[in-house]
């Protein structure tokens, strides 16, 4: 479907409360590491590409955009009274960057197979968010980020092959994600 700018942002309220609440809960997880090359946020995530792909497979990818912003906005003021600043501002930036991202290359491959979009836009997208915020995050502290960063981008990629299942049961009821009258 094409762009649709004029999408009112109250329809939208299913994908941003659903970016929200993988936003904040991946903030917080992502403090806590299972070993030395992973950690907890690196399984909830991968989500945020899911709502957007959805999203922009629904209504567009200007209205995909849209609930990106609205959740970045929402999701950095949470993030700052649950997770240290720095996590926060760094979760803020590489999300953005990574949504938008995944944003341009889902429109790219969208015309063919309905797997591609979904897949290529994640594992593009999370390369860039991936080195974002562990270098904004923790480059300088005691953690040895390069390696959660690695581990973590493993596991993104992982994801993004596992969420293709919901994506694709999802198809068929984008109506339910985002009524369009």
């Amino acid at each position: 479907m094409n762009s649709q700018p004029t999408t009112p942002l109250l329809t939208l309220w299913r994908p941003i409360l659903a970016m929200l609440v993988v936003i904040v809960s991946s903030n917080y997880l992502v403090q806590f590491p299972l070993n030395d090359w992973l950690t907890w946020g690196a399984f909830t995530f991968p989500v945020a590409f899911l709502v957007t792909d959805l999203t922009n497979r629904a209504v567009g990818n200007a209205a995909a955009r849209r609930v990106a912003w609205a959740g970045f906005a929402i999701a950095v003021v949470v993030s700052f009274a649950l997770a240290p600043w720095r996590i926060a501002v760094a979760s803020g930036a590489a999300f953005i960057v990574g949504q938008l991202l995944d944003i341009v290359a889902f429109n790219r491959l969208r015309a063919g197979s309905w797997w591609k979009a979904p897949l290529i836009g994640s594992a593009v997208a999370s390369v860039v968010d991936t080195g974002i915020f562990f270098f904004l995050a923790f480059a300088g502290s005691d953690m040895n980020w390069l390696m959660l960063a690695a581990g973590d981008l493993s596991i993104k990629w992982l994801m993004a092959a596992v969420l293709l299942a919901p994506y694709r049961v999802m198809l068929p009821r984008l109506q339910l994600w985002v009524p369009v009258r």
